[in-house]
């Protein structure tokens, strides 16, 4: 089955935007929209991950496509060992440049919730069949709303006791969690990547509901509705779960994925009408190495705290250049995009010798 451009134009999109949320030139001195969210609510950072969840999924719809969906045991040890390749790597990322004290070593992050959904939703769909995988997704999404009303509602979605945070002390340990908001809290916690497997899953859905529909037209209509249907429920779900994306709760997940939908709408129409081909193969470029460039891009930026240049680091060297010449936030902004220039020159290179690193 041929893929689709515009899925991996999407895919391409999520890498960049990834890239340039995270490697801001100063984190004191970033525009609101490339922040996350304190705590409820949704920005358009908020969308990124569970974008490149989603985009996990449809990957999947082709890759298991090839086999028909059917599992044996080969099959099941490759993705287990898949998902512990991409967990283990996250790991190293979260001890480079391996100086610190690994007593505080921070377990989970993004890789590692990426590799813990990778084995979960690859099992589910060479389990279930899409009735299935619908049915278990609406499940778990019930359950886990259920799951952290058990501290109680008043409690529930707060910072410091959700369920999430006490299964991550009492399973990992504080000083084995982020402490970015001042005390011990995981934003990758194990209780709130179950509901993040669904994210995998709906884009597997959304796929292979593309895949199957022949009108391009069609499909826009489809994935419109189904996007804007998820933007109502997810907004009537707010009222009593909030949008939470470090909680991962039930209604970001409908929310992001409705999200998704509608923005896969555009790239169907871009790709596959408009058919501008500058623009959709410079994005096609950027997704055909997305984990390997991730990654590059994490151990590039942390390295500059290795080289000193006077009193300063290499990084914050040509953050204070920048600002010389532009604003705090403008100059921010255009350390970030020139980072995310520099990894689709190396993602072109890769692209153009047809060297794909598959993690």
């Amino acid at each position: 089955m041929a893929r689709y451009k515009a899925l991996d134009a999407m895919r391409g999109l999520t890498v960049a935007l990834m890239i340039l949320v995270n490697t801001p030139g100063s984190w004191s001195h970033v525009y609101a929209p490339l922040l996350h969210a304190d705590w409820h609510g949704c920005t358009p950072t908020d969308v990124i991950f569970p974008f490149f969840m989603f985009m996990i999924g449809s990957a999947m719809f082709f890759s298991f496509n090839k086999s028909d969906h059917l599992g044996n045991s080969k099959q099941v040890l490759r993705i287990i060992k898949r998902g512990v390749i991409i967990f283990t790597i996250g790991l190293a990322l979260n001890y480079y440049p391996f100086i610190s004290n690994i007593e505080n070593l921070r377990i989970l992050g993004v890789l590692q919730r990426i590799g813990i959904a990778y084995i979960f939703a690859s099992l589910c769909v060479l389990v279930l069949n899409r009735n299935g995988i619908l049915t278990l997704s609406l499940i778990v999404l019930v359950l886990y709303w259920l799951l952290l009303l058990n501290v109680g509602a008043e409690k529930a979605y707060t910072l410091e006791y959700n369920v999430v945070r006490l299964v991550d002390i009492t399973v990992l340990g504080e000083s084995h969690l982020w402490q970015g908001k001042g005390l011990a809290f995981e934003p990758e916690g194990l209780l709130s990547t179950i509901p993040s497997i669904v994210s995998v899953l709906l884009g597997f859905e959304t796929t292979r509901l593309l895949a199957n529909t022949q009108n391009k037209w069609t499909s826009i209509k489809r994935l419109v509705l189904i996007g804007a249907a998820g933007i109502i429920i997810a907004q009537l779900g707010d009222i009593i779960m909030p949008i939470n994306k470090s909680l991962w709760t039930s209604t970001y997940v409908i929310y992001t994925s409705a999200i998704a939908c509608i923005t896969l709408a555009f790239f169907v129409w871009l790709c596959d009408i408009v058919k501008p081909l500058a623009i959709v193969e410079s994005l096609i470029v950027y997704g055909s190495n997305p984990l390997f460039i991730y990654v590059l891009s994490g151990v590039w930026v942390m390295s500059y705290a290795l080289v000193s240049i006077g009193q300063l680091t290499l990084g914050d060297w040509l953050y204070q250049h920048l600002a010389l010449i532009f604003t705090a936030k403008l100059a921010s902004l255009i350390y970030a995009l020139l980072h995310v220039v520099g990894f689709w020159l190396i993602a072109k290179v890769l692209h153009k010798w047809r060297i794909f690193i598959k993690i």
